[in-house]
């Protein structure tokens, strides 16, 4: 499988899998072993519990299958990313299918979708949410999943802007039902302006000069990263102003951020008095992360100052 490994593949599956994780672990990937059984997963067909007991079993490959198994592992060994060989991201119970041209959602935004949930579970009778900046459409589908789950009746509405991320939406939104809507998610949406209920958003948030800690995160578009200024904070500082738009009286904005904006985006927020109960929430890691404002019962129009134009 590789020029460190044996000239003949081992016999079994159990072997192999050894075998792969030691080359993965080799190229720095963080979690070498699960990798190498969602890939053999991803091969064979089937969960990764059912794989794990055949692997037990003693099962050995059928013709060809070693030799496919050791191409998709040296596609990961490079850093490819792992939902990009596969074609499947898992996120807060789903699986979404993502690829090349889109953001791969990350395990932290599915506290932003638990906020959005909070939020949206204490509400009576029906609901509006929209999802800016919506990508995969991760988060629209989490809660129209959580909605549909309950029988609650939630209206979701996501937005984005880039036709390659717009087509893995579509593939993850449409069969839930979602309003997929392409735009400017700094200025979406003006039909449904005070009406709204909860906005969530993961915008592109990193500060120009930064370059991504994860060899994988080079895969992720350009677009989907970098939030528009030095600090970042040029599209954040937009999602804001949209938000204040978009929701009703008492509704909240939940959004995604750089741990380093946290204080900036939070007075941001109370800007003009658009926003109140500003709060800065941590990730699993005690890291600020998110801003969980709530919309003033007062329409007061936002600064003039020219930071919020996209």
């Amino acid at each position: 499988m590789t020029s460190s490994g044996p000239a003949t593949p081992p016999a079994d599956w159990s072997a192999l899998l050894r075998q792969a994780a030691a080359t993965l672990r080799a190229a720095g990937v963080d979690s070498p072993r699960a990798d190498a059984e969602l890939l053999l997963s991803h091969l064979l067909g089937g969960d990764r519990g059912t794989l794990l007991a055949r692997v037990l079993a003693g099962a050995a490959p059928g013709p060809g299958q070693a030799e496919a198994f050791g191409a998709l592992v040296e596609r990961r060994a490079v850093r490819e990313p792992l939902q990009h060989i596969t074609g499947a991201a898992a996120f807060h119970g789903l699986t979404l299918e993502v690829g090349p041209g889109v953001f791969v959602p990350r395990p932290e935004t599915e506290l932003l979708v638990e906020e959005g949930i909070r939020a949206l579970a204490v509400l009576d009778g029906p609901a509006r949410v929209v999802d800016l900046c919506t990508g995969s459409g991760a988060i629209a589908a989490a809660v129209a999943a959580w909605a549909e789950e309950r029988h609650r009746d939630v209206a979701v509405t996501a937005v984005e802007r880039e036709d390659a991320a717009l087509a893995w939406a579509r593939r993850n939104l449409e069969p839930r039902g979602v309003d997929l809507r392409q735009g400017d998610a700094l200025v979406a949406c003006a039909d449904l302006d005070g009406t709204v209920d909860v906005v969530l958003s993961n915008p592109p948030y990193v500060p120009d000069a930064e370059l991504p800690v994860q060899a994988e995160a080079l895969a992720d578009p350009p677009t989907a990263l970098y939030g528009g200024d030095a600090a970042g904070l040029r599209i954040p500082r937009g999602i804001i102003a949209r938000a204040a738009g978009l929701l009703r009286p008492g509704g909240r904005l939940v959004m995604e951020h750089h741990e380093a904006q946290g204080e900036a985006l939070a007075a941001e927020a109370r800007l003009g008095g658009r926003f109140e109960d500003v709060r800065v929430l941590p990730d699993h890691t005690g890291r600020e992360r998110f801003l969980a404002a709530v919309r003033t019962g007062a329409l007061v129009a936002p600064p003039s100052d020219g930071r919020m134009e996209p």
